[in-house]
């Protein structure tokens, strides 16, 4: 019978066990590539602790050498491969949001050693350090976590180190951080007066009626063709979305439109028009009808309602730069005129296209009871995207009516 090798103490040692002249310990086992490796220890009761975890890590199937070479670029990129039902335009931005703000850094780092408090941390420095929104947090996010639950299901890895990060990184700033705020009457009426009056903007005037009067997303609205209104009935038909978005594979990030369906089923409605929105499109065919149609074609339509100077659709951050414009104008200007009429200026703080949405959703929350009708009008997917919308509103006319009634009451 072979005589059981013993440690400098006397323990014996098991199979693959050795100690070093150094006296630290070493356990020697083959891996699934039939290459040798080595787990080494100061004391005998770690080096046996690391060959539990490896024997338990081989019981569960995890490929502990692929866990420690595997990067999370590499995850990435194969969890981007199996997405063969994206569209162009979405699997663009899951690309531009990850190259762009995890490859070059957190994206090189062995993806068996991220650990929840790593995913964390690198969120927090997202948003104080790069000083990016929750909302684009939120999107990285949503490419992240599936990469993860990818190299859980493909056995790279025990857990995924992204779960429940966003929803604490939320609860600690605050349900409303990074939420859209509609303006409010005020300062909507404020804003319209001053595009329509003025003669650098006017002709802006009328997509932004649609906007604020329909709640459709820009890209909904510059996709609009005239052969989607029906004049008669007075109904918007919302059958597809035009997106402005990065070309695959181009090292210039040279951008296209392109046509597609809106973002989800309850995307596909129609809308009914009010007055304004009804005479804006009149207003806007008047002046095409003078000055020549839009003339783009984009995936083989053609006949779309809002176009640029250029005879071309509107590119959706060209329209969030004009707003920028106005706002400023607007603001330098108001500021002054109070000065002279001794009043507080109606200051319009910053906002994109999509404020314009939230704007309408407001207002028809602040008149409207019934959720599922706003709901259908919005093209909202989800009736809590709706909700949240509409008891945002209810709060502020629960404490607008408890306003009134102080004012009204003599009996205190």
């Amino acid at each position: 019978m072979a005589k059981a090798r013993k440690d400098n103490k006397g323990r014996a040692l098991r199979k693959g066990e050795s100690q070093r002249t150094d006296n630290t310990y070493v356990y020697t086992y083959t891996d699934p590539f039939k290459k040798r490796r080595f787990v080494y220890a100061k004391d005998l009761q770690t080096l046996r602790q690391k060959e539990a975890d490896l024997i338990k890590n081989q019981l569960d199937g995890l490929d502990v050498y692929v866990a420690g070479s595997a990067t999370l670029n590499f995850v990435f990129d194969r969890y981007m491969s199996t997405k063969y039902d994206l569209r162009k335009t979405t699997r663009s931005n899951y690309n531009y949001m990850y190259d762009h703000f995890v490859r070059d850094g957190f994206g090189q780092r062995k993806i068996g050693e991220i650990k929840y408090s790593d995913v964390m941390y690198f969120y927090y420095y997202l948003l104080n350090e790069k000083d990016l929104q929750a909302n684009t947090v939120d999107t990285i996010h949503t490419v992240l976590h599936p990469t993860f639950q990818l190299a859980v299901r493909d056995g790279i890895i025990r857990t995924n180190p992204s779960d429940g990060v966003m929803a604490e990184i939320k609860r600690k700033a605050g349900k409303n951080k990074g939420i859209r705020h509609a303006l409010t009457v005020e300062q909507q009426r404020a804003f319209m007066n001053y595009t329509a009056n003025n003669p650098i903007f006017y002709h802006w005037h009328p997509l932004f009626t649609v906007l604020l009067g329909t709640g459709c997303r820009i890209g909904e609205v510059i996709g609009l063709r005239w052969e989607d209104l029906d004049f008669e009935n007075r109904l918007i038909n919302i059958n597809h979305s035009v997106t402005y978005y990065a070309r695959e594979g181009s090292k210039t990030r040279k951008s296209e439109f392109a046509v597609s369906l809106p973002k989800t089923e309850a995307g596909i409605r129609t809308v009914p028009m009010m007055d304004a929105v009804y005479n804006a499109f009149k207003e806007e065919y008047e002046v095409q009808k003078e000055n020549g149609f839009n003339s783009t074609v984009i995936d083989g339509m053609t006949g779309f309602i809002f176009c640029n100077r250029f005879g071309n659709i509107h590119n959706p951050q060209t329209v969030n730069r004009t707003i920028k414009r106005i706002l400023e104008n607007y603001n330098a200007e108001e500021v002054v005129n109070a000065k002279k009429e001794r009043r507080q200026p109606v200051i319009i703080p910053h906002f994109s296209c999509h404020h314009l949405r939230h704007t309408f959703c407001t207002r028809f929350c602040e008149k409207e009871t019934n959720i599922k009708v706003i709901q259908a009008v919005m093209g909202h997917a989800n009736i809590e995207t709706t909700m949240d919308i509409y008891a945002e509103v209810t709060d502020a006319k629960k404490k607008e009516a408890i306003e009134n009634l102080s004012h009204n009451l003599d009996i205190f």
